[in-house]
Order: C-alpha cells, then sequence, then structure tokens
C-alpha cells in the first residue's frame, strides 16, 4: 500500500491561489476573479518563453457546481522567442482558454479519481499554478515562426530569404568539373 503525500498548505495571499472560501457550495454561484502576476522565472520552451518579469495576465470566473468549483477564463502573457525558419526576433502576446474542475474535498468526484486526474481544492483554496503553466506551454508553438508564409534561410548563405532579390541563387559548379573551369 503506498500513502500519498499530503501537498503542502496554500497561501492564500499568494497570486495564483484563489480564495473560494466566501463562496457559496450552491450550484450556479459565480465570483469573478482577476490578477496581473509577475513571473519569477521563464516560463517556456527554448525557442519561444514568457521572460522572467513580465506579466501574466488571468481573467477567470469561479462557478460551483455540485463536485466542485469550475473555473473558466483566460490566461494571457507576452512571448518573446525566434522564428523557427529565419531566425527573426518574435513578440507576441499569447491568449489561452481555460477550463478545469477543482474537486471538493470529499465529493464524489475526489473519491473516485486518482490524484492527477482532478485539481483539488484544498482548505477551499485553488491553486491555479500548475493550471496557468500547462495551459500557456502547451499553447506554446514547437516552432514559432514569424509568420505563417515565411520562406526560411537561403540554404547556401544562410541569409534570410525576405532580405535577397528574386533572382538570388548560387551557383553549384560539381567539383570534378571545377578544374574545366579555370581553363575558361
Amino acid at each position: 500500500m503506498t500513502m500519498q503525500k499530503t501537498p503542502p498548505p496554500l497561501d492564500p495571499k499568494a497570486p495564483l491561489v484563489a480564495d473560494a472560501r466566501t463562496m457559496s457550495r450552491a450550484p450556479g454561484t459565480t465570483k469573478e476573479w482577476s490578477a496581473d502576476v509577475p513571473l519569477t522565472e521563464n516560463l517556456g520552451l527554448d525557442m519561444i518563453a514568457i521572460p522572467a518579469g513580465e506579466v501574466l495576465s488571468l481573467r477567470l470566473r469561479l462557478t460551483s457546481v455540485s463536485e466542485g468549483i469550475l473555473v473558466t477564463g483566460t490566461v494571457s502573457a507576452p512571448v518573446r522567442g525566434e522564428c523557427g525558419r529565419c531566425l527573426t526576433a518574435i513578440e507576441d502576446t499569447l491568449e489561452v482558454d481555460v477550463t478545469e474542475l477543482y474537486a471538493f474535498e470529499g465529493s464524489t468526484t475526489a473519491e473516485t479519481t486518482d490524484e492527477d486526474e482532478v485539481m483539488r481544492l484544498r482548505d477551499d483554496l485553488i491553486d491555479l499554478e500548475p493550471l496557468v503553466r500547462d495551459a500557456l506551454v502547451f499553447a506554446m508553438p514547437n516552432t514559432p515562426l514569424c509568420r505563417p508564409d515565411c520562406p526560411g534561410l537561403c540554404p547556401d548563405c544562410g541569409t534570410p530569404w525576405d532580405e535577397l532579390p528574386d533572382d538570388h541563387g548560387h551557383e553549384i559548379v560539381d567539383p570534378r568539373w571545377a578544374q574545366l573551369k579555370k581553363l575558361l
């Protein structure tokens, strides 16, 4: 038999903790929750990330349902990176819709699901950090592009195609014929 590790208590004043202690558990009760939270460390992938110091903007609605609190809304943040084709710097805003059920302690949902299947309220506090982190990182493209039709780099000289004239090209001479070219 494996013992489940009890997570540490949540701080109700932490920036990514929503307090549902004042909400009624009657289904349909809603509460608007907004926060602008500065990011303390980079969040993202190698080619695109939300840099430390940028502000995450959360605009959420907490709705009491029979089994817990349903969190819906949007999370947005500025992202920076480089194009996967031409290596041009990218600056954009990533906006992600989120929906997550946080099960009440002792609810049927909490009792019949594994720890990692459904998020759970802890002392009627909602830890939004995993939801926000996962939503933003999973929405980031593996290969970010400066624009969908980016032509990339010239394979011979490495210059971005956008910076080259339309007639740009490189003469490819078979090395076996190179000595003959010198005779001309």
